[in-house]
């Protein structure tokens, strides 16, 4: 059995990763102009890829003998990534998209080593697979944030 910390941010990257799905389909709704296409192609992709962490990690919750959080659990935190109020704003997109994986990112990081210290090998190959596409997300979305800051 894993500890308290490996189902904790089990949990926690769960509710994140079903929250990105609501805000990245949000951003790729409401972002207007021909310069967000591209950023609303790449968020519409990624949302499927979310949705299968939230599923594996959902699964492994299960494994575990918890469960994943339902929506009275829910505690929103992607602040930097709620819509813009200006539907042309594709860069705050942008970084809000970067803040995201930040936090994703750290709190892969943090379930890798709290997994390792529990012996849980299983929960640790999943985040550290799920890490590699969040660290891919994130350098996608530099390359778009420079591209923006140069023009």
């Amino acid at each position: 059995m894993s500890s308290d910390r490996v189902v904790d941010l089990l949990r926690k990257a769960y509710s994140d990763e079903i929250e990105t799905v609501m805000n990245y389909q949000t951003n790729a709704i409401v972002l207007d102009g021909v310069r967000a296409e591209e950023i609303k192609e790449s968020l519409r992709a990624d949302i499927q890829e979310e949705l299968g962490h939230a599923e594996q990690i959902g699964q492994r919750l299960k494994q575990l003998g918890a469960q994943p959080p339902g929506s009275g659990e829910f505690v929103a935190r992607q602040d930097s990534l709620q819509p813009p109020e200006d539907s042309t704003d594709v860069l705050a997109v942008i970084r809000g998209v970067l803040d995201a994986e930040e936090g994703a990112i750290e709190t892969y990081r943090d379930l890798i080593d709290a997994a390792e210290e529990a012996e849980d090998p299983v929960t640790e190959d999943l985040a550290v697979t799920i890490l590699a596409d969040e660290e891919a997300h994130r350098t996608e979305f530099r390359g778009f944030e420079k591209e923006y800051q140069n023009e």
